[in-house]
Parts: structure tokens; C-alpha cells; sequence
């Protein structure tokens, strides 16, 4: 009688973190940990294999001096990795919200090459600014921090972009993974551990590293600003009256009146320079200052309701969640101050 063969682990997928000089450590830093955290939080038994085996890969091995000022040390060159399963940009830090082509040719050459074999291909917040040079996002979805979103669009009018979501997976192999502003790397890892170790496994680094999936989206954080590029003068004069007076009773029609042009050029006008009608306008601006009051006041909802504009609370608060993802009450829980934290 044969023996029975006991089947093989399966072995461990090669992570590549990628490091530049405009990573943010914090993000790379705190990917590798809790990439890691089946095995060093003691969720993997001693017995099985981990189920990732993490490198910081670079142009060249070394120490490297990242954006926040602290270096950090590269493990290996990506000249000598023919091959990666997954490989991730972390986060990195855009001064004046520009990001420059063209300065990573090789790495840029690397990440395709990668793809093409097979390779994830993920990005944290703004790193997906590198991985778009590869044109590999062209026509497909992707995310960004939402204060770059503008930068992003100039750059790639080809990729379109949600910056509201916290992540996004797109190509025909679900190998295109982006995730949105700042912390969403959280979100990003977790779902590479539940991809590839389990749904257990994710929930249980998640328990240990007290991690939250942002389900609520993006939307919450979001501070409005509008358009004010456009070079429309008449309509940057009707954005600046409106942004003191937009809770008066019909600000838009106050607004059109305050204007040299006809009801229907004016609107037309106001919604090509901005992305937004005027009454949607008004609607950001009002529910940005409601947003502010349930953070800093312990105002009732009706009483913010009326001070931005709104009579009618219940409309308010329609409006409130469709505009934030939240009820104002979840809004404020979420987002108040905790009282350890007040003054």
C-alpha cells in the first residue's frame, strides 16, 4: 500500500514594494508590516508557509532618502528581479500637486515588464502617478487622493479616475489596483490578504492592527473646491459673491441678477466653467459649511439645516447623505472630535 503523499504548501507570493525618492514612508513602511502581519502577529501557524515573502525593491540596493526626510534601505535592484506576483508604489508626496514624466524610464520599463508576466500591479494614493506611465491604465478605472485628482486628469485624460472611491480594480485579470487617498492603503492590503490568504486571514490582521475598511467612501472627506481655473472672469466675480452669500433665500437667482448676462448664457456659462450647475454649486457650498458645523457645534441638525439655507430638514438631510455618502448624524460621529481630544 502506498504511502500518502501530503500535498505541498503553496509557496509564498513575491511582493515587491517599490521605493523612489518621492515615496512616503509611511505608506511603504506600513504596508510592509502588515503585509507581514500573518506571520509576524502569529495568525499563520509555524507549520505553513507565510503567505507573502516582501521586498523593498529600487533602482539600486542602499539606503534611499524618501520624501518625509528618513531613508530607508532598498533590499534589491529591480535589474536583478525577473519576476514579482505582486508589485506596489506606495504613496508619494507631490509638491505643488506636480507630478514630472519621464523621470523613472527604467522602473517605468520594469512595471510593464512585470505585467506582462503576470504581476499585480497596485498603487497607494498618489502612486498610481508612476504606474500610469506605463499606459496600462489607459481606458480603464483607477482612484486618487482627491486633492489630486485635477493634476491627474491634466496628466492622463485617458485614465478615469474616482476619486471618491477607496478602491478600484480594473484590467481584464482584476491586476490594475488602486486605492484612494492617504490611509485607503489599509483597504488595499487587506484585500491583497483576503485575495491570496483568505478572508480569515485579512479579518484577523485587521483585528490585530485595529484596522477599518473605509466602506463609507471617500465622499466624507472631501472638501469642496470649486473650479476657479477657468478663466471666466464674469463667473469667477459670481463664484466669489456666492461663496459669502449661499445661504440667502434663491442665491441663484440673486446670483444671475448680479450678472451682465441672460438667464440661459449664464447658467450655460457657469456649469462649462465650473463642471457644476449653479444650483449644484450652491449645494456643495452649503452642505461644505453643514459639514463644519456638525464637526465643531453640538447645533441640532434642524438648526444647521436652517443656517445653511434649508428650511426644510428632511430635504436636508436627503441631500446631505446623497451629497457625503452619510446621514449628517454618522457624519458627525465619524467626524467630531472625540471629547479626550478637545481642549
Amino acid at each position: 500500500m502506498s504511502a500518502r503523499v501530503r500535498p505541498s504548501a503553496p509557496a509564498p507570493r513575491h511582493v515587491s514594494i517599490v521605493a523612489i525618492p518621492d515615496a512616503v514612508i509611511s505608506t511603504l513602511a506600513g504596508i510592509y508590516d502588515v503585509m507581514n502581519g500573518a506571520t509576524t502577529m502569529g495568525i499563520a501557524a509555524p507549520t505553513t508557509a507565510p503567505p507573502f515573502r516582501i521586498e523593498i525593491v529600487g533602482a539600486a540596493p542602499g539606503p534611499l532618502g524618501l520624501a518625509s526626510g528618513v531613508p530607508i534601505e532598498v533590499q534589491r535592484s529591480i535589474a536583478d528581479i525577473d519576476a514579482s506576483d505582486i508589485v506596489i508604489v506606495p504613496s508619494v508626496l507631490l509638491k505643488a500637486r506636480d507630478w514630472r514624466k519621464g523621470r523613472y524610464p527604467q522602473l517605468v520599463s520594469w512595471l510593464a515588464r512585470m505585467h506582462e508576466q503576470g504581476a499585480l500591479l497596485c498603487s497607494a494614493c498618489s502612486g498610481v502617478f508612476l504606474l500610469a506611465e506605463t499606459g496600462l491604465f489607459d481606458g480603464k478605472d483607477a482612484t486618487v487622493h482627491f486633492a489630486y485628482a485635477r493634476a491627474f486628469a491634466a496628466l492622463y485624460p485617458a485614465v478615469t479616475i474616482h476619486p471618491e472611491r477607496v478602491l478600484v480594480i480594473s484590467g481584464r485579470r482584476e491586476e490594475l489596483i488602486s486605492s484612494g487617498a492617504s490611509a485607503t492603503w489599509h483597504d488595499l492590503v487587506l484585500y491583497l490578504i483576503a485575495r491570496h490568504a483568505g478572508a480569515t486571514t485579512a479579518q484577523e490582521v485587521a483585528r490585530l492592527f485595529a484596522l477599518q475598511w473605509h466602506q463609507d467612501g471617500l465622499a466624507p472627506y472631501i472638501v469642496f473646491e470649486g473650479a476657479r481655473d477657468h478663466g471666466d472672469g464674469e463667473i469667477a466675480g459670481a463664484q466669489d459673491w456666492l461663496g459669502r452669500h449661499y445661504a440667502v433665500a434663491s442665491p441663484v437667482d440673486a446670483m444671475i441678477a448680479r450678472s451682465r448676462l441672460a438667464e440661459r448664457t449664464f447658467k450655460r456659462r457657469f456649469t462649462s466653467a465650473t463642471g457644476l450647475s449653479p444650483i449644484e454649486y450652491v449645494q456643495r457650498l452649503r452642505i461644505e459649511d453643514a459639514k463644519r458645523r456638525l464637526e465643531r457645534t453640538d447645533a441640532p441638525i434642524e438648526e444647521i439645516s436652517w443656517r445653511v439655507g434649508y428650511e426644510d430638514a428632511a430635504f436636508f438631510r436627503r441631500l446631505f447623505k446623497r451629497i457625503t455618502g452619510m446621514a449628517p448624524a454618522a457624519y458627525r460621529k465619524q467626524f467630531r472630535l472625540p471629547d479626550y481630544a478637545r481642549p
